[in-house]
């Protein structure tokens, strides 16, 4: 995603760390709300072992972006952890 100029600074707006951090934390993002959906659907049909394997998910995908916001931050502030 970034180019560099050969003196250290970069052609791009965001560098490739900042890039990977952002689509990650979008598709942890696009997960929870799907599997808001997932639940409603487990829900509706009774079966509350799929129920509970969905509410599982979504909090480890609702654990893991908090884990990649704060090292997105980082990143942000400081170009690498």
């Amino acid at each position: 995603m970034a180019t560099n100029t050969g003196n250290g600074q970069s052609q791009e707006p965001i560098s490739n760390l900042e890039y990977d951090f952002i689509t990650v934390l979008h598709n942890k993002a696009e997960a929870v709300k799907a599997y808001d959906i997932y639940i409603k659907d487990a829900e509706e049909v009774g079966s509350q072992p799929c129920v509970e394997l969905f509410q599982k998910l979504r909090q480890s995908d609702l654990e893991h972006a908090q884990e990649i916001r704060q090292h997105l931050q980082q990143v942000m502030q400081h170009g690498k952890m």
